[in-house]
């Protein structure tokens, strides 16, 4: 259960009630119309980080529009405060979200230096956060918890050995390339087409991307862009320019070197020889590398 209660058809009364549109609210959270029309009617939820600016945008209290159904977690702190996940780069000064994400996700707990930074950023207090990440590290735990067992059965016939999958494709088009990056770099929910937009001009100090470009070179409508587009939507992605231009053997060396840094370090254990280095190590090491500003 989400740890605020989201009540459609509340937010549209209380949005007629402040005399704005569906079209009102989109705009001032950059977001489409059906979006909101989803959120009214029950049929979707906004992402956490949303709630605050809708909130505002309606003009009432957070607590009181959307309630709090269970104490907060290190996720529900971010989202309160307004940033999505890949943000907190920016405020913990490190190459990735990842020490954040994997703190949000029960995995390894903050450095000690990243606390008071989110705590100031998230505005509450040390302690608060701290707990917070104990709540994190609890559902963590429970998620991790092993199946139940099943009664046993007998033996299914023997069966031909299945076919080992194929090796996965490399990513070619600028479409796929992008949808590589979110799927293996940021958890879910990815950032949204505006959110990369806003990165990305961020990112270039003048206003490169718009929704609907990033949206048109996401879904391959749009597949040759200038180099100041690829350069800000690579700055916004956290991978080189190379990355989009290149042919297939310098995406496999990019690939490969993301994987090395963001927790598999297969080819590091494969080279070792023996049974390659422990989880924890490996998850260790990546996020030293992700730390490093």
């Amino acid at each position: 259960m989400p740890v605020r209660h989201v009540d459609g058809p509340l937010l549209r009364r209380v949005r007629r009630a402040a005399d704005l549109t569906q079209r009102d609210v989109a705009d001032q959270l950059g977001v489409t119309v059906p979006a909101v029309v989803g959120w009214e009617s029950g049929k979707s939820q906004p992402d956490g980080e949303k709630l605050p600016a809708l909130a505002q945008a309606v003009a009432m209290d957070l607590d009181e529009l959307f309630p709090r159904t269970s104490p907060p977690d290190l996720a529900d702190l971010r989202c309160d405060a307004g940033y999505c996940q890949y943000q907190t780069a920016g405020i913990t000064g490190t190459r990735s979200a990842g020490p954040v994400a994997n703190a949000e996700r029960g995995k390894r707990r903050l450095s000690d230096r990243f606390v008071p930074l989110l705590a100031d950023a998230y505005g509450v207090s040390a302690a608060e956060l701290l707990a917070a990440q104990d709540r994190s590290f609890e559902a963590g735990r429970r998620d991790a918890s092993p199946a139940p067992a099943h009664r046993h059965v007998p033996d299914a016939p023997p069966t031909s050995p299945a076919p080992s999958p194929a090796p996965a494709r490399l990513p070619r088009s600028l479409a796929e390339k992008i949808g590589y990056l979110l799927e293996q770099t940021y958890a879910a929910p990815h950032p949204s087409d505006a959110e990369i937009a806003a990165h990305a001009n961020l990112k270039a100090g003048a206003e490169v991307l718009t929704e609907a470009m990033v949206r048109s070179l996401r879904t391959g409508e749009t597949q040759a862009v200038s180099d100041g587009v690829l350069e800000a939507l690579a700055a916004a992605l956290a991978v080189p320019p190379l990355f989009f231009r290149s042919d297939d053997a310098e995406v496999h060396r990019i690939i490969s070197g993301m994987r090395l840094v963001r927790g598999g370090l297969a080819g590091i254990a494969a080279r070792g020889g023996g049974a390659g280095l422990p989880a924890e190590l490996l998850d260790f090491i990546g996020d030293v590398v992700d730390e490093c500003g």
